[in-house]
C-alpha cells in the first residue's frame, strides 16, 4: 500500500497516514483502480519559505505523502512519490488547478531516492549512503562566499542530488520549495538507485531502473489528469548532478517505446511519459564517451587526491577517443559558431560560454571588489566591460581536478557509474571497450556484456536527441560551474548544441567560479517557467 494521509485533516508541520494508491493491482491500463489519484487524501500544512530574494512567504499547502506510482512495485519505498500544492500564499488564495507541476527528483550518484520519510514539501533524499567513486562525486559540503573581492567566487559544493543545490552565498536551494511559494504544484518522485540489492544480493536499481521509474512517475501523473491538481501537459523536470543527466534523460525520451517492456513490467500506467521543459543542473550523462571528455578537458590539470597529473598515456588515448566522437555528432555550436570538433572546442567554450560568464559575474562586483579580483586574476583581461582569457588559462585558474583517470569507467571497477551497469549479483561492470580491455580486476573476458550497448541508449539522452526523438521536451534549461570537474564541461554544451540544432529552445550557461551542485539563479528558472508554460497569466508571479 501507499502511504498518505487522511482526508482534509489539517496539520502544522506534520500528517497522518492512509492509503493513496495500492501497491497491487493487475494489468496497466490508463489510470487504473490501483493507480487512481485519491484528491481527498491529503493533509493541509503550513510552512514558512524563502524565496530567491530572500523573502519570507507564509504557505499554506495540501500535502500527499507516498503514493505508490505503478501497480506492480519493486520496492515502493523508492517507487512512489509526493505531492504538494499551494493553497493560500500570504493568506492570498492560489488557485492551482492548471498550475505548472514542478517534477523535482532527488536523485545524486545514481543512488536510490526516496520520498517516504518527508514531512512535507522538499523532503525528497538520497538514501543508502553518501555516493562514492563516478557519479557520486567528492565533495563535502560546505560554504560559498558571496560575490567578492576574492580569487574565488564561491565554488562552494554539495553532494550529488536533486535536492542540494547551493547558490553563490553557500545557503541551499530547495526547487519543490520554491516551486511551492511561486504558486507551482510540486511532485517529488522517488525512484531505485545503484546499490540496492535483495536478500539474495541481486541487484534491483542499477541501470535503467533509475529513468524507468521517474517515467512511470509522470506516466502515473498524467493518467490522473483533471484529477490531480496542475496542468499535467506543463510538467517541468529538475535535476542535479546524476539527478540532471536523468531530468535531461526524461526530457529527451519522451514516449520511446524503447522503455516500454520495462515500465510493463511494473504496472505502469498506460499514459504519456513526455514533459514539456527540462531543468538540469550539472548533469553527469553521456557516460559511455564521458572519459574522453573529461580528459580533453582536464586531462593537464593534476589530480586533487595526488597533486599529480595522471597517466598521460591513459589520458591521451582518451582524448583521441572523444575527438573521434565530437567528429561524428556533426555538431555546430551556438551562436553561428560554426562545426564543433575536438580542435576547436576550448575555443568555443572560452568564447561562447566562459567569457560571458566572467564578464556576467565580474560586471555584477562593485567597483572596488572587481578592481580587487582582477589583481588576483591577472589571466583576465577587463577592458570595455568585457573579460578575456584563454583555455589555457583558464585550467590554470580551476586547478586540481577531482577524479583520476578515467573518470567513469574505472579500470579497478571503482567508480559509481561502474555499480550503475552492475547486473544479477555483479556489483559493478565496464561499460565502454576501452575500460574492459584495460580491465585490472582479473575479469575472464575483456569485453563489455553483451546487453550493456542496451542499456548505454537507454540512459544517454544524446542517443534520443540524435534519433530526432517527437516526444522529447522542446524547452531546455542547462546550468553548470565553470569549477565543476566532476564531468566535463563539454558535455552539456554538447547537450546544449544537439538541442539547438533541432530547434530547442535552450537556455544554458555556466556559473562563474561555480562548483558541483550550484544553482545562483533560481529564481530565474522559476520565471523562466512561467514564460515557456504561459503560466504569467495566471495572476502569480514567481520569485
Amino acid at each position: 500500500m501507499g502511504i498518505g494521509a487522511t482526508a482534509g485533516v489539517a496539520a502544522v508541520g506534520g500528517f497522518a497516514l492512509s492509503a493513496n494508491a495500492s501497491s497491487t493491482g493487475s494489468k496497466s491500463s490508463g489510470a487504473s483502480d490501483s493507480l487512481v489519484f485519491d484528491k481527498g487524501a491529503y493533509t493541509e500544512l503550513t510552512t514558512t519559505i524563502t524565496d530567491a530574494d530572500g523573502t519570507d512567504h507564509t504557505v499554506v499547502y495540501h500535502f500527499w505523502k507516498a503514493i505508490t506510482y505503478v501497480a506492480r512495485p519493486v520496492d515502493a519505498k523508492y517507487q512512489s512519490l509526493n505531492v504538494s500544492v499551494p493553497v493560500t500564499i500570504d493568506g492570498k488564495a492560489v488557485d492551482a488547478t492548471n498550475a505548472p507541476i514542478v517534477f523535482a527528483n532527488s536523485v545524486g550518484g545514481y543512488m536510490p531516492s526516496s520520498v517516504a520519510d518527508a514531512t512535507g514539501v522538499g523532503g525528497a533524499e538520497m538514501t543508502g549512503g553518501m555516493p562514492t567513486g563516478g557519479a557520486g562525486g567528492s565533495a563535502s559540503p560546505s560554504a560559498s562566499a558571496a560575490p567578492s573581492a576574492s580569487s574565488s567566487a564561491g565554488t562552494g559544493e554539495v553532494q550529488s542530488g536533486g535536492n542540494a543545490m547551493v547558490n553563490a552565498q553557500g545557503g541551499m536551494v530547495n526547487l519543490g520549495k520554491l516551486g511551492l511559494a511561486a504558486g507551482y504544484v510540486v511532485v517529488e518522485p522517488g525512484a531505485r538507485g545503484r546499490t540496492l540489492t535483495d536478500s539474495a544480493g541481486t541487484y534491483y536499481g542499477t541501470a535503467p531502473a533509475a529513468i524507468v521509474d521517474l517515467k512511470a512517475a509522470v506516466r502515473y501523473v498524467r493518467a490522473n489528469k483533471g484529477v490531480i491538481p496542475g496542468n499535467t501537459d506543463r510538467i517541468v523536470s529538475t535535476g542535479t548532478s546524476a539527478g540532471g543527466a536523468l531530468s535531461s534523460l526524461l526530457g529527451a525520451s519522451g514516449d520511446s517505446p524503447v522503455y516500454d517492456k520495462y515500465l510493463k513490467e511494473l504496472g505502469a500506467a498506460d499514459a504519456s511519459d513526455a514533459i514539456f521543459a527540462t531543468g538540469a543542473w550539472c548533469p553527469i550523462t553521456d557516460l559511455e564517451h564521458a572519459d574522453g571528455a573529461y580528459e580533453f578537458n582536464w586531462g593537464t590539470n593534476v589530480t586533487a587526491s595526488t597533486g599529480k597529473v595522471v597517466d598521460q598515456t591513459v589520458s591521451k588515448a582518451l582524448r583521441a577517443q572523444f575527438a573521434e566522437y565530437q567528429a561524428s555528432l556533426r555538431l555546430r555550436g551556438l551562436n553561428g559558431f560554426g562545426p564543433l570538433t575536438a580542435r576547436n572546442y576550448d575555443a568555443y567554450m572560452v568564447e561562447t560560454y566562459l567569457q560571458p560568464s566572467a564578464t556576467k559575474y565580474l560586471a555584477a562586483l562593485s567597483e572596488a571588489d572587481r578592481a580587487t579580483y582582477l589583481a588576483a586574476n591577472t589571466f583576465i583581461t577587463w577592458s570595455g566591460g568585457r573579460a578575456t582569457f584563454t583555455w589555457a588559462d583558464f585550467l590554470t585558474h580551476v586547478g586540481a581536478r577531482k577524479k583520476t583517470t578515467p573518470a567513469f569507467d574505472a579500470f579497478d571497477l571503482s567508480a559509481g557509474e561502474n555499480n550503475e551497469f552492475g547486473a544479477g549479483t555483479t556489483e559493478a561492470r565496464h561499460f565502454t571497450a576501452y575500460g574492459a580491455k584495460n580491465d585490472t580486476t582479473g575479469l575472464a573476458t575483456k569485453r563489455v556484456a553483451s546487453d550493456i550497448p542496451e542499456k548505454l541508449d537507454l540512459m544517454n539522452p544524446m542517443h534520443h536527441i540524435g534519433e530526432e526523438n517527437p516526444g522529447r521536451s522542446r524547452h531546455w534549461w542547462i546550468r553548470l560551474g565553470t569549477k565543476d570537474s566532476d564531468t566535463s564541461l563539454t558535455v552539456s554544451a554538447n547537450l546544449a548544441a544537439a538541442l539547438d540544432g533541432l530547434g530547442d529552445d535552450v537556455n544554458h550557461l555556466y556559473y562563474w567560479d561555480e562548483g558541483h551542485g550550484s544553482n545562483v539563479d533560481p529564481g530565474d528558472f522559476l520565471k523562466w517557467i512561467a514564460n515557456v508554460t504561459g503560466d504569467s497569466k495566471r495572476g502569480r508571479s514567481a520569485k
